[in-house]
């Protein structure tokens, strides 16, 4: 009751923000006259004259203004698209690093021009976030015309391949019209780098493996904004991204322990809990195992690695089925979904499980994965200077 009341009086904390955003809105419609009666040549050059003042000792918040006005009449000259106020207001919110709700169709694409230019001044790179490869490259083509007329470079980065916004450049697939390919590290050292979450990150992991910093791709994280960043930064926000490759561990070890199982009695040597999927080792086991091996205490802190191959092994052995768990196909051994039924090919169990029924079933043992670089997107975005969506 007393919160309806105070609100009532004194405005939600949303429309306090926006009471507070509005004159600076008014300031960039003052200007519109002004500029709009600049010639081509004379708008092409206030990037310029951003960059001399911000050298003078000018902040980003001083130039928001006049800079908002220029991209919006370089949109109505290039794209025959006005910024409306509402986009505007967007644009000032996403410039301060922080989240502005808008719904499908409202322009979001159009809106991020203006602080995504405005930040480019610095020359320090700016990354448009977007869901997917298709809108990345759209985007970059879409928009781009703008940050070019500015004489801002513009990257784009995809999966496969990376491109710089060329309008010189001739494609002959239609759907890369005015996309030069050029390498990763040139397409993030434009002023303006187009690309989905997933790539960024992966592109920092690929980066922080090279030994000289000279190789790397990505240089320091300066600004983002995140299309769809309650997906990204809420939903999806733990969520790893994670480098793997071969161990230089022989396989050896799992053909010399797949052939003693046989050799050992269920409930005398090892017991098995169906319901929980794992198999102990009893005693007289122990001893077994050791004389078999020829290692002489297996719960040796050295042996540690032997245990918990055998204990695979004899889950392998007596938990996973051929044609239930897995199927053996063109000699590989591929796991059948529990819940679909379905076959996975290119899945592997982890811990050396997987090594061991393909050690039992007599086909290539693939050599174990480990993790060499891993990050969650939540701790990737916190190393941006500053962060929008």
């Amino acid at each position: 009751m007393i919160g309806t009341l105070l609100s009532k009086v004194f405005g939600t904390k949303n429309e306090r923000e926006l009471k507070r955003l509005w004159p600076i809105v008014e300031q960039v419609n003052s200007l519109e006259s002004s500029i709009s009666s600049l010639s081509d040549n004379q708008l092409k050059d206030k990037t310029e004259e951003f960059r001399k003042e911000l050298e003078a000792g000018k902040t980003l918040d001083d130039l928001l203004p006049e800079a908002f006005a220029v991209v919006r009449e370089v949109s109505k000259r290039i794209l025959k698209m006005r910024h409306f106020d509402v986009q505007i207001l967007g644009g000032i919110v996403l410039h301060e690093g922080q989240i502005a709700e808008m719904k499908t169709g409202e322009g979001k694409t159009l809106v991020a021009t203006l602080p995504v230019y405005l930040n480019a001044l610095e020359g320090k790179g700016v990354h448009i976030v977007t869901v997917n490869d298709y809108l990345a490259k759209r985007d970059t083509q879409w928009m781009g015309p703008v940050y070019n007329f500015l004489g801002l470079s513009v990257g784009v980065i995809q999966h496969d391949s990376s491109f710089i916004l060329d309008p010189s450049y001739v494609s002959e697939d239609k759907r890369f019209e005015y996309l030069r390919p050029c390498s990763r590290k040139e397409a993030y050292f434009a002023d303006i780098t187009y690309g989905t979450n997933n790539e960024f990150g992966f592109d920092y992991l690929r980066d922080n493996m090279k030994y000289d910093i000279s190789d790397y791709c990505q240089r320091e994280l300066n600004y983002a904004i995140v299309d769809e960043v309650d997906s990204i930064l809420i939903d999806e926000a733990r969520t790893p991204l994670i480098i793997s490759g071969p161990s230089e561990e022989s396989t050896d070890k799992y053909y010399k322990i797949d052939k003693i199982i046989p050799r050992l009695k269920k409930d005398v040597d090892f017991t098995i809990d169906e319901k929980a999927k794992t198999a102990i080792l009893t005693d007289e086991g122990n001893i077994k195992v050791e004389k078999l091996l020829g290692v002489s205490n297996l719960y040796d802190i050295s042996n540690i690695e032997i245990v918990h191959h055998v204990l695979q092994a004899l889950k392998a052995h007596t938990l996973f089925k051929r044609d239930v768990d897995y199927v053996v196909k063109d000699g590989e051994v591929i796991i059948v979904d529990e819940f679909t039924g379905r076959l996975m090919p290119g899945r592997r169990w982890s811990d050396g499980l997987h090594q061991a029924v393909e050690a039992k079933e007599g086909v290539k043992i693939e050599s174990e994965n480990q993790t060499l670089a891993t990050i969650t997107f939540q701790n990737y975005f916190r190393m941006y200077k500053k962060l929008a969506g």
